[in-house]
């Protein structure tokens, strides 16, 4: 592959401010004309959102427990080859991830042989931001710390005594971003408000102007010049195979959560994507399979329960045998009900049984394994998958049917039954990346190719 620019942005912990930094650099680095591809270290759907809408281009996730690490290079290669710039925004504190670190922000720098460039919020913080610095530093010398960003400064004073205490360590500063509360972005329960409910150009382009004028584009610049050739003896990506089906993906304001390159495998597969809205569309397109990704029904719950003939729609392709793979919020959808924050029940797509009960308290966060417990769209009995969970509801059963999956967390190894089959249909609150269980894409297309076989020996169109 070659000379491939990229910078990693990490950070002392969550909440330092990565991701209002990154995005203001995409915005800015787009203003001057660049190409700019970003990535977002771990499972996170909502960050790449903010990236694409300062960016102009879709934003992919490298995740060493989602994917095999030997995968994430070949992943970062393929979508960085054609920009001038790459910039990788890390997760949590730059050595935090899984288990034993497993994903962590300083695991994917190493791997894409990438510099890093830390966060640090200042904010009551003096000489002693210079301390945490030497210690990033100094923790893993296999990371490249080249440098920090101060974040949230005070004033002049305060910005001159963090770089004097720099400068006493050795360490380049970026520059410094002032307080400002004009930068905050919206949140909600799961994290940042959703671009697609939010595509607020205003807020990105403040990002961008406090960016240009408070960092060192032309350091950073050359910062990420400085990194070396990385791809060479990849594999060759893949080609794509002649359409063999069309998968219909869930995509609007409610269901938004999907990887990019995740994606993709369905198409390197043979499957033409087709997106359809259950908010907004009445009717289902022509289609031989459906993928409801994970999103916020929740906040939606009152129309998506009002457009009843999407909801018959989907139970009537279901129970005619469609395979429908479902992922926590799309399988939230296709329960028979919800109960919003308000306790207020909603009727959903009855595909499968029981009700979603949005509760305050997150029910689940983290990676897991998780083993079929049956043959499924997705693989036989037996077959193992790594995914993560990230959901407030709870699901409250209607009946003791056996749980087609047994998740195992990876923080501590508990192990529960999980999910729900029907017919073709398959769906819990597990998050899958199809780079990592390339066969269980290919399982998904070869069943909805069947399903377009068995529809036109038997019914043709309908």
């Amino acid at each position: 592959m070659g000379k491939i620019s990229r910078l990693v942005i990490g950070a002392v912990q969550s909440g330092s401010g990565k991701t209002t930094i990154v995005t203001g650099l995409l915005a800015a680095l787009r203003q001057r004309g660049l190409n700019v591809q970003s990535f977002k270290v771990g499972p996170d759907y909502i960050d790449p959102g903010y990236h694409q809408l300062a960016s102009g281009r879709p934003a992919h996730n490298l995740d060493t427990w989602l994917v095999p690490p030997q995968v994430v290079p070949e992943i970062f290669c393929k979508e960085a080859g054609s920009a001038d710039l790459a910039v990788i925004e890390g997760v949590m504190g730059l050595f935090d991830g899984g288990r034993s670190g497993v994903s962590s922000t300083a695991e994917i720098a190493k791997l894409i042989q990438a510099p890093v460039v830390l966060v640090i919020d200042v904010k009551s913080m003096g000489a002693s931001a210079a301390a945490i610095a030497r210690g990033f530093r100094d923790y893993d010398p296999d990371v490249q710390l080249a440098g920090v960003i101060l974040n949230r400064v005070g004033s002049d004073t305060h910005e001159a005594i963090v770089r004097e205490a720099m400068q006493k360590i050795g360490m380049t500063v970026f520059g410094a971003i002032r307080r400002d509360t004009a930068l905050v972005m919206p949140e909600r329960h799961l994290g940042l408000l959703p671009v697609q409910e939010n595509e607020e150009c205003q807020v990105v382009n403040r990002m961008g102007e406090a960016v240009s004028r408070q960092l060192d584009l032309d350091g950073l610049l050359d910062l990420a010049a400085q990194a070396g050739s990385i791809g060479d003896g990849l594999k060759a990506e893949k080609k794509g195979r002649p359409h063999l089906c069309r998968i219909g993906i869930a995509r609007d304001e409610a269901f938004s959560f999907y990887y990019p390159t995740s994606l993709q495998v369905l198409e390197q597969n043979g499957a033409e994507l087709v997106p359809f809205s259950p908010l907004h569309d009445d009717t289902l397109p022509e289609l031989d399979g459906m993928i409801f990704g994970g999103g916020f029904p929740e906040m939606f719950a009152g129309r998506l329960a009002e457009n009843a003939s999407m909801r018959a729609a989907i139970r009537s392709v279901a129970d005619r045998g469609m395979p429908i793979y479902a992922e926590c919020g799309g399988y939230m959808y296709l329960l028979e009900d919800l109960q919003d924050f308000e306790g207020k029940v909603w009727p959903m797509a009855g595909v499968f049984s029981g009700r979603a009960v949005m509760t305050k308290k997150l029910q689940m966060v983290g990676y897991v394994e998780a083993e079929l417990r049956q043959d499924t769209v997705l693989g036989p009995c037996g077959k193992l998958f790594h995914g993560h969970e990230f959901h407030f509801s709870a699901e409250q059963e209607t009946n003791g049917m056996l749980r087609p999956f047994c998740f195992k967390k990876l923080r501590n190894g508990v192990s529960y039954p999980a999910g729900q089959s029907r017919k073709n249909a398959l769906g819990s609150y597990l998050h899958l990346h199809f780079a990592g269980c390339p066969d269980a894409a290919a399982s998904f297309v070869a069943h909805c190719r069947q399903f377009w076989l068995q529809r036109e020996r038997n019914e043709g169109s309908f």
